[in-house]
C-alpha cells in the first residue's frame, strides 16, 4: 500500500514540471493556428518581411498595390500612347507641308477643295499660240487673216479625176474592159457548154490558177467568153472560175458620180 502512495506522488510531481502545451484550436487563435505562431498567413508575411530585409528590397505594405492604382497606371500609359501617336502625325504633317512648299510656285498656295476657285495657269507652254486667242490677238489683225485666206485661196487646186490611160493590148486581154462591156451577173448563163463531167474539170482546172483574174484573162485569150476550151466557163455565164466584174461596174459608177459638176465655191470662202 505504501509502495502505490509513493509511486502516485511522483506521477504528480511529473505532471506538475512538464511544460504546457497550445491548443492549435483554442479560441482566439484563428484558421490554421500552430505551433509556436498565431496562423500561417501572419508567418508568411513574417518570412517575406524577413528576406526583404535581407536582400535589402523593400515589399509594398498588405494592400498596398489596389485597383485605383492599376487604374491610374493604365491611364498614364494610354496617355503616352496618344502623346506619341499626336507627335508622329504632326511630324508627318510638317514633312508634307514642306514637300508642297517646296513644288508651289512662288510660294502660290494650292488648295484642292471644290470650293475653292481653280489656281491660275503658271505656265502655258503646251498650249499653241495659232490656239490662244490672246496672243493670235497681239500678232495679227482681221486685216491680216483675211490677207493669209486670199493667199492660201490662190494656191489651191482643184484636182478633178480624169479617163484611165488605154492599155496597149500587148499584155493579152483586158479584163477591166471585158467587165464594164457586160451586163449580165454571174451564174446567168449566155453561151451554150456541150460535155461531159464539166464540175469536174472546172474544179480541176481553176486550181491551176493563183488568182481570179488570171483565169479570166487566159479564159479570154483561149477564144472566151463564146468558147471554153479550157473548160472554166461551166455554167456558160462568161467568167471564168470565181471571177466577178461587179466590183470594175461599181469602180466605174463611182468615177461617174466624182465627175458630176463640184459646188463652184471652194472651202476657203467659208
Amino acid at each position: 500500500m505504501k509502495n502505490y502512495m509513493v509511486t502516485g506522488l511522483a506521477a504528480l510531481a511529473l505532471a506538475a514540471c512538464a511544460p504546457a502545451v497550445p491548443d492549435s484550436a483554442a479560441p482566439g487563435a484563428g484558421a490554421g493556428a500552430g505551433v509556436g505562431f498565431g496562423n500561417y498567413q501572419a508567418y508568411d508575411a513574417q518570412q517575406a518581411a524577413r528576406e526583404a530585409e535581407l536582400t535589402g528590397t523593400a515589399l509594398p505594405a498588405p494592400r498596398a498595390v489596389s485597383a485605383e492604382v492599376l487604374e491610374t497606371a493604365e491611364a498614364a500609359q494610354a496617355a503616352e500612347a496618344t502623346q506619341a501617336a499626336e507627335t508622329t502625325e504632326a511630324a508627318l504633317a510638317l514633312e508634307a507641308s514642306a514637300v508642297l512648299d517646296a513644288t508651289r510656285p512662288d510660294g502660290q498656295v494650292l488648295n484642292a477643295s471644290p470650293s475653292n476657285p481653280p489656281p491660275a495657269v503658271i505656265n502655258a507652254a503646251g498650249i499653241s499660240k495659232e490656239n490662244d486667242f490672246d496672243a493670235v490677238g497681239e500678232q495679227r489683225s482681221i486685216e491680216d487673216d483675211a490677207a493669209r485666206r486670199a493667199a492660201l485661196k490662190a494656191q489651191y487646186q482643184d484636182v478633178r479625176p480624169t479617163a484611165v490611160p488605154t492599155r496597149s493590148g500587148q499584155d493579152g486581154p483586158n479584163i477591166v474592159a471585158f467587165a464594164l462591156a457586160t451586163s449580165n451577173p454571174r451564174g446567168q448563163g449566155i453561151y451554150r457548154r456541150v460535155g461531159l463531167n464539166l464540175q469536174a474539170k472546172y474544179t480541176r482546172n481553176c486550181a491551176k490558177y493563183p488568182s481570179p483574174d488570171l483565169a479570166q484573162s487566159a479564159f479570154l485569150a483561149r477564144g472566151g467568153p463564146e468558147r471554153d476550151r479550157l473548160g472554166l466557163d461551166p455554167d456558160g455565164d462568161g467568167y471564168a472560175c470565181s471571177w466577178d466584174p461587179a466590183p470594175f461596174r461599181a469602180a466605174k459608177a463611182a468615177g461617174r458620180q466624182a465627175e458630176a459638176p463640184l459646188d463652184a465655191a471652194s472651202p476657203l470662202d467659208e
